[in-house]
């Protein structure tokens, strides 16, 4: 190979992967901060988990995992939590303080 190889990977390459790992991880860290902001929120409220899921209509499970930054929140599942907790889904994505 000749030196205008980085690692297995052309240059252009390499900056691809670099920023497809950027993008990555600031999804996980977006979807992470979206589960803490759900928590505070519902504690706030003193709810529990199974009433928070009741309300959405799934598992306490699944619930916990939009908590846990496991699974990603969908539009629908958000304008319902908007309004459960009195906020706009801006808030609970952390785009900006209510």
């Amino acid at each position: 190979f000749s030196s205008s190889f980085v690692g297995n990977f052309y240059p252009f390459e390499h900056i691809l992967l670099l920023l497809w790992h950027n993008v990555k991880c600031m999804k996980e860290n977006f979807v992470l901060n979206c589960g803490e902001k759900l928590r505070e929120l519902r504690k706030e409220f003193n709810f529990t988990q199974k009433y928070v899921a009741d309300y959405l209509e799934i598992d306490r499970s699944n619930y916990s995992k939009y908590e846990l930054g496991k699974l990603e929140i969908n539009i629908t599942m958000l304008v319902k939590l908007a309004k459960l907790y009195n906020v706009t889904t801006d808030y609970i994505l952390c785009v900006k303080d209510n």
